[in-house]
């Protein structure tokens, strides 16, 4: 009988740990309709670390704040409440994912590019009229599925890794050869089970399969700002590789010459900024 090898994956994801407390107290208290920042602040607030990250997150450069920010209402105003759980979360995912024992995979260059594809997806959002917050949530994530593999399966992952070198394909082909699955639909089941909105879950899923449809979605901007993150090759990855992008998505989204210039700067820009507030 043949080992359905994407089912096993699937059970293996459903023995990973929740999300701390915290995060999933201020992601029910973001759900509320009534929700305030008061409420908010003492919920962030009970968790001390969470508190220190929301501080040093909202002092960023990124966000302009001209004085120290001191308390957690005043951060979560600058943050904006999904901003705020966005962040949070990111804070929360990297403390869980903190060593990876994966020959090929290099954490530090994992966020970097994470943290870009969020920046140039909230940049295209922008631009675009769609939700800028729902956009960096997505980008973040979008490969989530990849440090879960790094993280919780080192060695499936080192063989897809040498798998790509032996074949020079890509990391999705190697991935879907040695896994038959990839991270794509690994990083989306995770979500999925930590209670993301559909629509960055299906984001996360679809990043380098944008389905056709008549209208710019999620999925167009996530795929989009991944092709842009490689190709500036921001991450500092030696073994890079710009992935296949789709020509419908990016027609979807748009932009001209000069909005595509504007986002490129915001990324070189910002990147490091962030990346030092996220601790990444």
């Amino acid at each position: 009988m043949k080992t359905d090898r994407k089912a096993l994956h699937v059970d293996r994801l459903r023995e990973l740990p929740s999300l701390p407390q915290a995060v999933l107290d201020l992601q029910t208290a973001l759900a509320k309709e009534d929700v305030s920042l008061d409420a908010l602040a003492e919920t962030v607030s009970h968790d001390q670390a969470l508190a220190a990250k929301t501080l040093r997150i909202a002092n960023c450069s990124f966000y302009g704040v001209s004085t120290r920010v001191v308390s957690i209402r005043q951060a979560i105003g600058i943050l904006g409440l999904r901003g705020v759980s966005t962040l949070v979360t990111a804070a929360a995912v990297s403390d869980r994912f903190t060593r990876t024992s994966c020959a090929g995979f290099d954490l530090s260059c994992y966020w970097r590019h994470s943290v870009a594809v969020a920046l140039c997806a909230r940049e295209i959002a922008k631009r675009a009229r769609l939700d800028m917050d729902v956009a960096f949530t997505a980008g973040l994530l979008h490969d989530l599925g990849r440090l879960v593999l790094a993280s919780e399966m080192p060695q499936s992952l080192e063989r897809a890794y040498e798998l790509r070198s032996a074949c020079d394909s890509t990391m999705l082909e190697a991935e879907r050869r040695q896994l038959a699955t990839d991270h794509a639909h690994i990083g989306a089941e995770v979500a999925l089970s930590w209670h993301f909105g559909s629509e960055v879950v299906e984001a996360m899923r679809l990043h380098h399969d944008p389905p056709a449809t008549s209208a710019i979605t999620l999925v167009d901007v996530v795929h989009a700002a991944d092709n842009i993150a490689h190709a500036l090759t921001v991450a500092k990855d030696p073994v890079d590789m710009v992935p296949p992008l789709n020509l419908a998505a990016w027609n979807r989204i748009g932009l001209t010459q000069t909005q595509w210039f504007a986002v490129f700067e915001v990324i070189e820009g910002d990147l490091d900024a962030l990346c030092t507030a996220l601790q990444v």
